[in-house]
Order: C-alpha cells, then structure tokens, then sequence
C-alpha cells in the first residue's frame, strides 16, 4: 500500500495527515508546535504514521504547508496553506465555494473553484483581533481553559460590546467589564460575537457563496461556529477533520504527484 501525506506547520499547532490512493484519511496527528518548528514537523508525521499503522518509506510523497512550511525537512515540496486549506474544504465538502480558515494567529476568507482552485482570498494580516489569539488573551484574563470558552459563551443573556481593535488591550477590557460586574458569560459572548463580525467582513470581501465552510483550529469552539453562523444566517460545513483542513490538503497535493508520477508507466502499458 502507497500513502501520501500533508503537514501543516501552524503557529499554535502543528497537524499531519496520511491517506491512501482512495483519498481517504488513514492517520492524522495533532501536537503543539512549541519553539522548535523542525521537531514538531517531525514529531507529527511520526504520530500520523503510527496512527496509520504505516511505515515510512510507504509514504511516497509528503507536502509541507503552514508558516513553517519550509521547516518541513523531510517534505518532497510546499504549498501556501491558503492552496491547501481550499483544496482539503472542497474534498472533504464537494459543495463548498467559500472558506474560512480561523487560526491562532490570522484569519483568512477564501473564495474556491468546485475543483478547489483560489479564486480570491484575504486575511487580516495586520491584526490578530479576529483570531484564536484573542480568544487567547480573554481565556487567560478571565483564567478559562480554552475548551470551555465556547461552552461558556453559549450560556450568555446579555453579551456586551467588545469594542477593541487590538489583542493586546483585550485582556484590559475583558477585565474592566468583569469589573463592573458583568457577567463572565456575557463578556465572552461578546469577544465571539466580536471575533465573528470581523471574519463575516472578511468573507464579504471576497464575496460569500454557499456553502461555506469553516477550517482551522477555532473550528473546535462551539460557540464561535454559532456566532459565526447568526452573523451570516447561513449554516457553516463543520467536521471533526477540520482542524486537519490544511494537512489534508496538503496531502490531496502529494497524492496528485504519486498518481501523476505513474500516469506515464500506465500510458505506455495501454
């Protein structure tokens, strides 16, 4: 059996993915990129293959993608994790023609060809308001594990305006409203609704169609697809795998130089 496999290098994550000739996920990883980007994109790849109960060398073609794609040593190639994030969307949801991609650290709005191709693409590359690292900021001003932030928020009433543009003053005003005695619930709701506005303005930028699909790491957080989801009155394609997005299309991408590497052997044989 021949695999092909993706790493996607993220800022707060690093994930891996292996599939078969069918193009169906076989292993896949997930660990904390931490400060050694090399050893994570190492570490990930390893667990993927374990998980695929796969070797090595049966990997035929791996493609690195992420903002540390480029540390992906044992890589064959990379592809920018925009290309792999439209790519991997439309695999796992044929219908998709719009993206979103919620990271730790940047927000992108991708707009796909039925194929996958990009056909129009932005990101909120100045700030990381819009972003897992402001969800960061409020989970650690109000001492919350991440996983609970959405759950929380669900539970509002009276969600208040977070009105900062800046992750850095987020945990100043996630405090001042604790302090006038608001209620944790409702000032997370308001940080989601907040993060929510901003990625809305980006699909808008590059023009919304259905269906939308919603990749990244945030896709975790319950709370968020649901401030997502009434902010657009559309419903967003969520799977268990789309933290994995980027991996697996990163993976779609090798696959296409495992088979395109035999078509001529299979032509001459015809």
């Amino acid at each position: 059996m021949a695999y092909a496999a993706g790493v996607d290098v993220g800022s707060t994550q690093t994930k891996a993915v292996v599939i078969d000739e069918a193009k169906n996920i076989v292993g896949r990883a997930l660990i904390d990129t931490g400060a050694n980007v090399v050893i994570a994109a190492e570490q990930a790849f390893a667990e993927a293959l374990k998980n695929a109960n796969a070797r090595e060398e049966e990997v035929e073609y791996v493609v690195g993608t992420g903002y540390g794609r480029y540390r992906v040593t044992f890589g064959n190639t990379q592809v920018t994790e925009i290309s792999c994030h439209g790519r991997g969307a439309v695999h796992m949801f044929p219908g998709t023609r719009t993206v979103l991609d919620m990271g730790g650290q940047d927000t992108k709005a991708i707009r796909v060809s039925p194929t996958g191709e990009i056909l129009d693409f932005c990101m909120n590359d100045k700030c990381a308001a819009g972003t897992g690292r402001f969800l960061g900021a409020a989970a650690s001003a109000l001492n919350i594990p991440l996983e609970e932030l959405g759950p929380t928020a669900l539970r509002a009433e009276r969600p208040v305006r977070i009105s900062t543009t800046c992750t850095v003053f987020a945990e100043s005003e996630v405090l001042s409203w604790l302090g006038r005695g608001k209620k944790i619930e409702d000032i997370l709701q308001g940080v989601h609704q907040s993060i929510a506005a901003r990625s809305i303005g980006l699909l808008r930028r590059v023009g919304i169609e259905e269906e939308i699909t919603f990749t990244g790491g945030v896709t975790r957080n319950v709370g968020m697809i649901e401030a997502i989801q009434k902010g657009l009155g559309a419903k967003l394609n969520v799977s268990p795998d789309s933290h994995y997005m980027g991996a697996l299309g990163a993976a779609m991408f090798a696959l296409d130089h495992v088979l395109a590497g035999r078509a001529p052997a299979a032509a001459g044989r015809s």
